[in-house]
């Protein structure tokens, strides 16, 4: 059996060709969630767990299973059972934290629900999956999550907490709002703590014992190709897994304390960040409700910090602040960069200025929950700034042509994953899962290489996906909401390079005959209805698009004019 620091074998393509397999000295974990963390609280009870600092939080292992327990009481008091869906709407909050875990307690399936979301969005997302009961935060900056589902449940106003009937929201029955005041209809937090006092301790366990690990317990949305996003379901094995190898990846272990500025409602707040802790006993600070650059600097520099996550735009935001040097990084020892192609001088200067000598990559997707790839603490800083690493223990890759073949080492090809990590599939939708997952294989999409050491490369996408400042923006999605408004006749969204966030939306639209309207006009139409991130920064009105001879749409021409026209540039990454 391996230690936790230990590195893992080399692992090496098979047959001269793009196909590796992951490690396999280092059994699976069978443990659900509520298990693997109730064996990090019996070994580090008084040690340092959780630090809200925003929030003026600071729990030890016995304090926070303690918060956990008192929710998932309430929870339990409330009705909700095994396999219902409780939805989460908040940025990162204590509740969020507590949320994930005291679901898992009862076997409720977490759905995560991004915090930029407007109205069709949550709508979409509720009624998609039979959301039952939702966590939410009363605002944050331009979002009024509160008053978003009186919007969409107006009913609210008459009901009794906890009996929701609503017309567009048929599945949704309790409202839990965070925060002090008074809302009709809803139930604050308290409330339903105070309800769990009476629930024994002794009846939760009873409940947990009965969970299996191959119980679905997340569910996560990623925006589709087809319009509407897609749920990508996940279970305790998944996630609890994944976390493991990505904390060895790291050498974390229960001295270590990780400054957490990433959201949780992706996979990497709440897998590569929370649960990676959760399985070592490390210590989880967050600096704020979002990310601030300041803030973060503070809490690492405050809290002695030995790991630091995040975006690549957070990296350099960090580097780039006027008073980046008034902050002491030297507890730092490692963390992950991840969300998007990370650049490789941005790896360099991490490395340099902020005393991350043991910085990893990690590469992965929501559907393999999420790491397939990642860089180890030891790797030469050469593999650790130009690829993503190799890959995960107990998975296994390929890089295939458009035939299916695998491609031999070094070429380009589209990266399958098969393995424990691969999700359930997505919530109620057989075709797209179908399509996404063939013969245990997940299709991702991605273009990627593997060298002759096993090192692993993102060259670019087979589809058109890109990815805003760590978020996944599917271009199709986009087109189908701005096909609602009544000028547009024809529009292309696509990608183009943009220093801060790795890409930015831009949108080519064709008006009906006779129609003039503007950029403002057509940003005002997403402005509420769409997430500010996928709104496009740029927006050009074009008599026609350009096509090829079968009457196919060239995004890559129109992707190079614009890129001419904006005197863009296009950073190296890996």
């Amino acid at each position: 059996m391996k230690m936790q620091g230990e590195p893992l074998p080399t692992i090496l393509p098979i047959g001269g060709l793009s196909h590796v397999r992951g490690d396999t000295s280092i059994a699976l974990s069978e443990q659900t969630v509520p298990a693997l963390l109730a064996q990090t609280v019996a070994a580090f009870p008084e040690r340092e767990a959780v630090v809200f600092r925003e929030q003026g939080v600071r729990w030890n292992w016995r304090e926070f299973a303690e918060a956990i327990d008192a929710l998932a009481a309430g929870l339990h008091a409330l009705g909700l059972a095994r396999g219902d869906r409780v939805g989460i709407w908040a940025p990162n909050r204590v509740e969020w934290l507590v949320t994930q875990f005291a679901t898992a307690r009862l076997g409720l399936v977490l759905v995560n629900i991004n915090p930029a979301y407007r109205l069709a969005e949550l709508e979409y997302a509720l009624n998609k999956v039979g959301v039952k009961a939702i966590v939410a935060a009363e605002a944050f900056k331009t979002s009024r999550y509160l008053e978003m589902l009186q919007a969409l449940a107006p009913e609210l106003a008459t009901s009794a907490p906890g009996a929701l009937q609503a017309a567009r929201l048929p599945s949704l029955r309790c409202v839990i709002r965070m925060g002090e005041g008074e809302t009709p209809g809803m139930m604050r937090y308290a409330d339903v703590l105070a309800r769990g006092a009476g629930v024994a301790r002794a009846e939760l366990d009873r409940i947990t014992a009965q969970l299996d690990r191959h119980d679905a317990i997340n569910v996560q949305f990623t925006s589709g190709t087809t319009g509407a996003p897609k749920g990508a379901t996940l279970t305790h094995r998944n996630i609890v897994n994944n976390a493991r190898f990505i904390a060895m990846a790291m050498r974390f272990s229960e001295q270590d304390k990780l400054c957490i500025p990433v959201p949780f409602y992706h996979c990497f707040g709440m897998v590569l960040s929370v649960l990676a802790c959760v399985s070592t006993g490390a210590a989880m600070v967050f600096p704020g409700e979002a990310f601030d650059p300041e803030a973060t600097m503070r809490a690492v520099s405050e809290e002695r910090c030995t790991a630091l996550h995040g975006v690549p735009t957070m990296f350099i935001a960090q580097l780039d602040h006027p008073r980046f040097a008034d902050y002491d990084f030297s507890s730092l020892r490692t963390g992950i960069m991840a969300g998007s192609p990370c650049p490789i001088e941005t790896m360099k200067r991490v490395v340099a200025q902020m005393h991350m000598s043991e910085v990893t990559i990690a590469y992965g997707m929501t559907e393999t929950s999420p790491v397939s790839f990642q860089s180890s603490t030891t790797d030469p800083l050469d593999k650790r700034t130009t690829t993503v690493g190799r890959i995960q223990p107990h998975l296994e890759v390929k890089i295939v042509d458009a035939s299916g073949a695998i491609v031999p080492v070094g070429e380009k090809g589209e990266l399958c994953t098969r393995g424990y990590s691969v999700m359930l599939g997505y919530w109620d939708d057989e075709a797209r899962t179908a399509e996404a997952i063939r013969d245990g294989w997940m299709h991702t999409g991605d273009l990627a290489t593997i060298d002759e050491e096993g090192y692993c490369n993102i060259v670019g996408r087979v589809k058109d996906m890109l990815i805003r400042g760590g978020e996944n923006i599917y271009p199709r999605e986009i087109e189908e909401f701005l096909f609602r408004h009544p000028k547009v006749q024809a529009v292309q969204v696509f990608g183009v390079p943009d220093p801060k966030y790795g890409e930015e939306v831009c949108a080519w639209i064709v008006l009906k005959p006779g129609e003039n309207a503007t950029e403002d006009e057509i940003r005002a139409f997403c402005r509420d209805q769409i997430a500010h991130y996928k709104i496009p920064r740029y927006i050009r009105f074009v008599d026609e698009m350009p096509l090829t001879v079968t009457g196919k749409v060239q995004k890559f021409v129109m992707r190079d004019q614009m890129v001419r026209e904006l005197n863009l540039d296009e950073s190296r990454t890996a």
